[in-house]
């Protein structure tokens, strides 16, 4: 069987700092903190929602998010909420990705994205990150109706390429999705991108590795 590698998207393959990087003179010194505590209560809605069976599009949870942030540091300049959102949907990818997406391909791999993201925000951030025809599926959580790490998720992938889950390995920068992964029977690989210490004992992650060159000996 083919091997089929599934990546995360945000923050293993789009840099989900970016868009407040972008604008950090216009945010001010405070931009750092504003980023995290975006990216900290995105996730968080979405486990919130998730758990309460009451789903919303994961765009509108990247507003609500942002809106918090915003208002812990104080408030941005006017306009610059709306450049935020608008970055937030045209990431880069990280400097790695396409090279080694380009090498698995070589290699005969099946690529898949498996993301919380909405059909259109994946659409436009692999299209801006120059991805187009690299991955044969790019899977979003709405074709679960609930956002991972529900079982129900990982089960997409599995389902998309007619495979076992140990024929699957599962790529994320976020500890918490490869312990899901970990529990469905995906092969796992945590992408330490910020050299953080390892949580979840009880779901150990496969492998761990810095960036994505990890999957080509690199």
């Amino acid at each position: 069987m083919t091997k089929v590698y599934a990546f995360d998207a945000y923050g293993t393959l789009f840099d989900v700092h970016a868009a407040a990087s972008a604008h950090r003179d216009e945010i001010g010194p405070g931009w750092e903190r504003m980023s995290q505590l975006w990216r900290q209560k995105h996730l968080e809605y979405t486990w919130i929602h998730a758990m309460t069976g009451r789903m919303v599009p994961f765009w509108t949870l990247a507003a609500r998010s942002l809106d918090y942030a915003i208002a812990v540091v104080g408030g941005v300049p006017a306009g610059v909420r709306d450049k935020l959102l608008g970055s937030y949907r045209s990431m880069a990818a990280f400097a790695e990705v396409k090279e080694t997406l380009g090498e698995l391909k070589v290699r005969g791999a099946s690529l898949a994205v498996l993301s919380n993201g909405d059909p259109d925000m994946l659409e436009a951030a692999v299209t801006s990150a120059g991805l187009q025809g690299v991955f044969d599926a790019v899977i979003s959580i709405q074709d679960a109706g609930v956002f991972k790490p529900d079982m129900a998720v990982y089960g997409l992938v599995t389902k998309r390429f007619g495979c076992g889950p140990g024929d699957v390995t599962f790529l994320s920068s976020n500890r918490w999705d490869i312990a899901g992964a970990h529990v469905f029977g995906f092969r796992t690989v945590w992408i330490n991108r910020t050299n953080q210490p390892d949580e979840y004992p009880d779901f150990p992650a496969g492998a761990v590795g810095r960036d994505l060159r990890v999957l080509v000996g690199r």
